[in-house]
């Protein structure tokens, strides 16, 4: 859950996250008798602009970030990690704008179904905002893909952008993915800031969260002095 601040500068917000954890005195694969429920809630300093955009690795070839019927779509703390599929980037979801073989622009990040990744709250609103904003001229897709077919696509010229979607980093462009030694380099806007795609997602979100526009997400609270 994200709150906005009356920030000194705007893209500081408050994290509030509900958090559980076992208390017992032993360790082991079982549900735990006894437990502790409290909230962090954190301030969190503008991480979305990183120079030259945000570098990815994949993971090696002997480790899995989450599997079906495990609990990729769960906030627990085994969740945070790379991937060789193109689930998350990490602590966040990863999009990809590309030209389909037949030509048609795409906007594709990975789906829900089998339960690799968690129903998260800046998913779901890129997907709407994007369906909203941008869903006339390029087609938004909840659909399986792999590292290799960003490989092809890369190899074809067919990537135009991405970007993770996060709570930390917000939405952040993508200019780089290090698989198994090998860079593949994403295009980015003029002076290496996001690309035109990311740029629309993230202004109008940005927008809504601080309520420089009217949006039925957007609940303002006044605050008292």
């Amino acid at each position: 859950m994200l709150i906005a601040t009356k920030p000194r500068s705007s893209g500081n917000y408050l994290y509030i996250r509900p958090t559980m954890i076992g208390t017992q005195a032993q360790l082991g694969v079982q549900e735990p008798k006894t437990a502790l429920m409290y909230i962090i809630i954190t301030f969190m300093p503008v991480m979305d602009t990183p120079a030259g955009g945000m570098r990815l690795h994949t993971s090696p070839e002997d480790m899995v970030h989450a599997w079906v019927g495990g609990f990729g779509y769960a906030k627990l703390g085994a969740n945070y990690g790379p991937s060789l599929k193109c689930i998350e980037a990490g602590a966040s979801n990863f999009f990809v704008l590309w030209k389909r073989k037949d030509g048609r622009k795409e906007l594709i990040v990975a789906p829900l179904d089998d339960k690799l990744i968690m129903d998260a709250v800046t998913r779901r609103s890129c997907l709407e905002l994007a369906r909203e904003r941008l869903g006339d001229n390029i087609v938004i897709t909840e659909h399986k893909y792999s590292i290799d077919g960003v490989i092809e696509a890369d190899s074809e010229g067919r990537i135009l952008e991405a970007f993770a979607a996060g709570t930390a980093f917000f939405i952040c462009a993508v200019s780089q993915i290090h698989h198994h030694g090998k860079d593949i380099n994403i295009p980015m806007g003029p002076e290496n800031e996001p690309g035109e795609v990311t740029k629309k997602i993230k202004s109008r979100l940005f927008d809504v969260m601080y309520s420089k526009t009217q949006h039925e997400w957007g609940v303002v609270i006044p605050e008292k002095e």
